[in-house]
This record gives structure tokens, C-alpha cells and sequence, in this order.
């Protein structure tokens, strides 16, 4: 079984979220990491870039497949992990500390009340494996 923390949001494309007040940390979960196999390239977005919900914010190369990233929650990238574009492979390690992905400024912080919780999150992998 795949490795949830509770205290993150989850969406159904199997992002993560850390909400600290106005600003969200994404990142991809420990199930996306390893459905991908091996990563070997992660491709982000720019500081300042404006984000939808919902909007690809990125993609990640693997062994196996190129998947995109999305976004659950609209905002401007404060932060990019510039570390991922030498070592990538700290998705497949850390994909919950070290491989964060993006930080943002929420437009809406109620957009990530509506994410999944880590139990919706477990219920919803086990209903679709």
C-alpha cells in the first residue's frame, strides 16, 4: 500500500498539498511515484507563473512514461525545486519532503478544503486499483 500522510490534502490525479495559511507546497504522492517507476527528468513551471486549478504545471520522465502534473489549486509559483533538475531521482526517495515540486500563493484557500483527505485519499486508491 502506498505511503499517505495525514496531514496533507490529496487530489485525484494523485497530487499532495501542505497548506500553510495563504501559501500551498505540491508535490506528486508516494502512489504517483511509484506507478512511474524511476524518474529521470522533472519538468516545472517559472516563479511568477499563474496557475488554474487543474492546469498542468509541469510533467515527469520515467523509465516507463512521461506523465503530466496538475495543479489542484489556482495561485502564483512562488517557488520552484530547482534541486529536482540534477537529481530527479529524489521523487522515487523523498517524494513527500525533498521532492516538493512547487510552492504557490492560493487565489483560493478553500479550493483545498475540497481536496481529499488522507482517508478519502487511501479509500479512493482502493476503489480504483
Amino acid at each position: 500500500m502506498a505511503n499517505i500522510l495525514e496531514n496533507l490534502r490529496y487530489s485525484k490525479d494523485h497530487e499532495w498539498v501542505a497548506v500553510d495559511g495563504e501559501k500551498a507546497t505540491i508535490g506528486i504522492t508516494d502512489y504517483a511515484q511509484h506507478s512511474l517507476g524511476d524518474v529521470v527528468y522533472v519538468e516545472l513551471p517559472k516563479v511568477g507563473d499563474k496557475l488554474a486549478a487543474h492546469d498542468a504545471f509541469g510533467s515527469v520522465e520515467s523509465v516507463k512514461a512521461v506523465s503530466e502534473i496538475f495543479t489542484p489549486i489556482s495561485g502564483e509559483v512562488l517557488e520552484v525545486n530547482e534541486s529536482l533538475n540534477d537529481a530527479p531521482e529524489v521523487v522515487n526517495n523523498d517524494s513527500y519532503g525533498d521532492a516538493w515540486m512547487i510552492k504557490i500563493k492560493m487565489d483560493n484557500t478553500l479550493e483545498a478544503d475540497a481536496l481529499l483527505s488522507s482517508a478519502e485519499y487511501e479509500e479512493y486508491l482502493s476503489n480504483n486499483e
